[in-house]
Formats: structure tokens, C-alpha cells, sequence
């Protein structure tokens, strides 16, 4: 499933963002790559102990936990906090699979991958290259989106991002865990979610038919649901 959620950051947002980060003090990513991620990653990345990231993460958590659509597609049970890279003067990431369990520093939780989500902070023309490169079901899709829009795609997807050989692309990315563990079953509560808030501006709240459609969403989220 490949899911596209636009404006989780308004320009005024993606604008503070980016004041803060052109000006950040910015590390190697492979201070953070896995042994067969270092071959192939070449970015920089934000300390995430740092108060900014810090801030920026938080701010954007916050934006995705009042998100109606990201809340409906992902049904996340825990969020990985955002990270953020930049990609410039060549900079890419080789076709790569993320970790399936991933603990969070310094805390005792691990965030197991359902959903991988990459948040454009950079405008389509600000950068030459650096499309994010997903091979899906669908053949390879390669994305290039809006500064505040998002995508989400499996953490089992082989992806990828080409090379930056003009200007900066700044992200923001992080991964989910979801209450519903089956990609199948996520995808079925999505269309039958989305189908009912259709339906709820057409006939109202208290449609007989629309309580029974209502009431089998829940039971299969009940069913399916991991706590």
C-alpha cells in the first residue's frame, strides 16, 4: 500500500522548518547505518539529541495525532520520533530493506516496521535527482513530492533515493508501528473506514445501515488488533 497525505505541514510550517535547518549543525549518516546500509547511504543527518530536533520531531507528532487520515490508514500503536537527513552535492541511499525491529535510544522500546513514511521539507524545484525510488506491487514508483506532503509505504518495500546533483533535499522520516500487523487487513479497515466517513456526509450519523457498516469496522479492528 502506497498512500499519499498531503499538507501534514503547512508552507508557513515547512518555512520555520527549514529556517531552523539550513542553519543546524548536520552529522554523517552513517554514524547511524547498519553494516549493509553503509555501502550504500550517503546523507547527512540532524543529532536527534539535539533541542531542535528535539522540537521539530515533537511539533510533527503532534501534527500526525490530530491527522484523520494518517490516524486511518497507518491505525498506528507507535511511532518511531521523526528523524531528519539531508541530501545534497551527490548524495543518495542505495536500495535498501528497513529493519524490522528498530529500539528507540534510550528508552526501552522497540518499534517494530509496519509503515515507513518519508515527509518532504524541500520543494520538487529546489533539487535536481533525489527522488525516493519504492518498488511496489505496482513496478518501481518514484516520488517527488510537495514541501509538507508525505508518503507511506511498507517497510518491506525494497526503496531507494537517487542521487541530489543540483540544491538540497531536506526530509523528515520515521516509521510505524500499527495496531493491525497484516498489510491485507490494514488495507481492508482503510477502504471500509474511508467508505463510511463517505457515506456519513450523505445520509448522517444515525442511518440505520451506516451503524451496521459502523459496527463491522470495530468488530474486525477487535479481531485483528494487536496490543
Amino acid at each position: 500500500m502506497l498512500i499519499f497525505i498531503e499538507n501534514i505541514l503547512s508552507k508557513d510550517e515547512v518555512k520555520q522548518f527549514r529556517t531552523h535547518l539550513e542553519t543546524a549543525t548536520w552529522e554523517s549518516g552513517l554514524k547511524t547505518a547498519g553494516s549493509l546500509a553503509r555501502a550504500a547511504k550517503q546523507n547527512m543527518q540532524l543529532d536527534d539529541t539535539t533541542d531542535l530536533a528535539l522540537s521539530l520531531r515533537n511539533h510533527i507528532l503532534r501534527k500526525l495525532g490530530n491527522h484523520p487520515l494518517f490516524i486511518s490508514v497507518a491505525l498506528p500503536s507507535k511511532i518511531y520520533p521523526p528523524k531528519f537527513n539531508c541530501y545534497q552535492d551527490g548524495g543518495s541511499y542505495g536500495s535498501h530493506i528497513d529493519s524490522a525491529l528498530m529500539p528507540v535510544p534510550g528508552t526501552n522500546v522497540t518499534v517494530r516496521g509496519d509503515l515507513s513514511a518519508t515527509l518532504f521539507l524541500s520543494e520538487p524545484n529546489e533539487y535536481e535527482g533525489g527522488e525516493l525510488e519504492i518498488e511496489s506491487s505496482h513496478g518501481n514508483q518514484s516520488i517527488k513530492l510537495p514541501a509538507g506532503n508525505m508518503v507511506l509505504y511498507s517497510s518491506g518495500s525494497e526503496h531507494r533515493v537517487k542521487p541530489v546533483i543540483a540544491g538540497a533535499r531536506y526530509a523528515s522520516f520515521f516509521w510505524v508501528e500499527s495496531y493491525i500487523r497484516d498489510e491485507k487487513q490494514r488495507e481492508i479497515l482503510f477502504d471500509l473506514d474511508q467508505s463510511i466517513q463517505n457515506l456519513t456526509s450523505k445520509v448522517g450519523n444515525d442511518d440505520k445501515h451506516l451503524l451496521k457498516l459502523t459496527g463491522i469496522y470495530h468488530n474486525l479492528l477487535r479481531s485483528w488488533a494487536t496490543t
